[in-house]
């Protein structure tokens, strides 16, 4: 299965094929809006995740790139903790 991903032009959808699919191939094109609110995944779907995420290796980051995100999230954390009441009072005049 592809997923192929195109915009409209003049209310038209121009679909370019994949190379390998030759002339004559039927295709099943569906139409979304590139949200996923077809419901709740399926059970094989999961599973299919599932076993994915299993194949996926550690990211290797090195010590001081490590050091400089913990910095920054302790950044982020306390302007969080310094600014999580701006702005509220408004709501309760």
């Amino acid at each position: 299965m592809a997923t192929i991903r195109t915009v409209i032009h003049d209310r038209r959808i121009d679909v370019p094929a994949p190379d390998d699919y030759p002339d004559g191939t039927e295709v099943l094109l569906t139409i979304g809006n590139g949200t996923h609110d077809e419901g709740p995944m399926s059970p094989e779907e999961i599973a299919r995740i599932q076993v994915a995420m299993q194949t996926l290796l550690p990211l290797d980051i090195p010590d001081n790139v490590a050091a400089d995100l913990d910095a920054w999230e302790s950044k982020v954390n306390q302007y969080g903790i310094d600014n999580g009441d701006r702005g509220i009072e408004i709501v309760f005049r």
